[in-house]
């Protein structure tokens, strides 16, 4: 059922059990696994000039470190990708371009509680997304999965 799985991380605290997930998902139907992390332009963008070169690539170095995070959690090859631009955009062709059967990624991200219900980034990617879109609540500390689950 499915064969490609792209999971999107920002490497924030709230994507952690997105990445659980979709790692999860993967064993359990021997998937590939694709971990993305998308630089904002528009937060690059919207920095003084004096100082976007460096914004840009503590950036990138961040994603390093994500995209890392992701691979090791598991024990399965993790194709990799950074790219930048418009995060929803993005993770909407990446998708297209690698013909995934599903994307896996957190209902908030790294600026938090910036909308209600869902991120703004998960809401775009769930409105444009040709590919079903699996959004993955961060648990609260007094919270738990129901047995059996991730």
């Amino acid at each position: 059922m499915f064969e490609v799985i792209v999971v999107a991380t920002d490497g924030s605290e709230s994507v952690e059990r997105a990445v659980d997930v979709a790692l999860d998902l993967a064993g359990r139907f021997d998937a590939a696994v694709h971990a993305l992390y998308v630089v904002d332009a528009g937060e690059v963008e919207s920095t003084p000039e004096s100082v976007r070169d460096e914004l840009r690539d503590a950036l990138r170095e961040r994603a390093d470190e994500a995209l890392d995070d992701v691979a090791a959690g598991t024990d399965r090859p993790v194709t990799t990708a950074v790219r930048e631009g418009r995060p929803a955009a993005e993770i909407d062709a990446y998708a297209r371009e690698h013909d995934a059967d599903v994307v896996a990624m957190g209902t908030r991200g790294r600026h938090g509680e910036n909308r209600f219900l869902i991120g703004s980034v998960a809401e775009r990617v769930v409105r444009t997304c040709p590919v079903p879109v699996l959004t993955v609540r961060q648990l609260g500390e007094d919270e738990r999965p129901r047995a059996g689950r991730v």
